[in-house]
């Protein structure tokens, strides 16, 4: 009687210690930069803040540098249901709403501080957060600034026709392949993994990207010109799968969506920060920086990638650029 006693007693004191690991959720979080990029510091502030507001009940284990796999795969993973989140943008989300994809156009805003008439419309919360909903994909975090992006190669790059039969690095998705086939480059699509060895071997003559992920990937050191073309100015989607998000407990699913938007303001305020040394570190490193760019020009030239989108709703671009005003 006495063993009954305190094998119950054991297995009493036992279980708030199981209820408790049962409770844990733990959550991996991809994406392919380099830990010196701003996307990634946003992303461990992201993590810190969940951890500490749910008492550790949450942890987020953030992989950079494509550990759990290229960009386009891991939102793949996500779609099917894996407890992963990304760093990604509205580029590769366009594979599953095609929609999506206009917020990744070139020069569709001035400045980044633009985008905020679309992310606050009626547009946007049906066309692109209920629309990714629906294909499986609950946004933690829409619209971190990811940087202004500019062109890198072995010569000045000041008008389209310096681009023209060009091969450009350019990442696997349709925005950007339609934007450089309008600039009159040739794109070809690698990892951006596979970037630097790509360059040093001559695969590809130039490639594009913010200042901070081209220094996170060393590229000064096999091209020593950029071109401050701005073609982008790229904003960063956190997707997560809708139906393990809508799983999760209410006040986890909370604490997610507020301290995404948290980061969403460190990524950009980080970004901006970082923006003026990283090119300082370029001229450093001998980098020649090339600020007179025909801008308008490149506008002109790119506007047929807005045409090139036959699974966009019609007159999407229109729309788009009403809310902008």
């Amino acid at each position: 009687m006495m063993i009954a006693r305190r094998a119950i007693l054991g297995s009493t004191l036992a279980l708030p210690a199981v209820a408790r690991a049962q409770s844990q959720i733990r959550i991996r979080f991809a994406h392919s930069l380099s830990t010196v990029e701003p996307a990634h510091q946003a992303a461990e502030f992201f993590a810190k803040n969940v951890a500490a507001r749910t008492s550790n009940r949450v942890l987020i284990e953030v992989f950079p540098g494509e550990q759990l796999g290229s960009g386009r795969d891991v939102n793949e993973m996500i779609r099917q249901g894996a407890n992963v989140m990304n760093i990604t943008d509205p580029g590769y989300l366009s594979d599953f709403v095609p929609d999506v994809g206009i917020l990744n156009g070139p020069y569709l805003v001035d400045n980044f501080d633009q985008f905020g008439k679309l992310l606050d419309s009626d547009w946007y919360r049906v066309s692109v957060e209920q629309a990714m909903q629906k294909a499986g994909f609950r946004l933690i975090m829409m619209g971190g600034y990811f940087g202004a992006r500019h062109m890198i190669a072995e010569k000045p790059i000041r008008k389209p026709g310096d681009i023209a039969g060009m091969t450009v690095r350019v990442p696997p998705n349709q925005m950007w392949i339609e934007t450089f086939r309008s600039l009159g480059s040739r794109p070809t699509t690698v990892q951006w993994s596979e970037i630097y060895n790509a360059l040093q071997q001559g695969v590809v003559q130039a490639a594009e990207a913010p200042f901070g992920s081209l220094w996170g990937a060393r590229l000064q050191e096999v091209r020593k010109v950029i071109s401050t073309t701005g073609h982008f100015q790229a904003m960063v989607a956190w997707p997560i799968n809708s139906a393990y998000f809508n799983r999760l407990p209410a006040e986890v699913r909370t604490v997610l969506l507020e301290e995404g938007q948290r980061a969403a303001a460190e990524q950009t305020r980080l970004t901006r920060e970082q923006e003026a040394g990283f090119v300082d570190r370029f001229k450093g490193a001998g980098v020649e920086i090339v600020t007179d760019v025909d801008i308008p020009a490149f506008r002109e030239a790119s506007a047929a990638t807005y045409k090139a989108f036959p699974k966009w709703t019609p007159g999407l671009h229109e729309t788009v650029r009403k809310i902008l005003g």
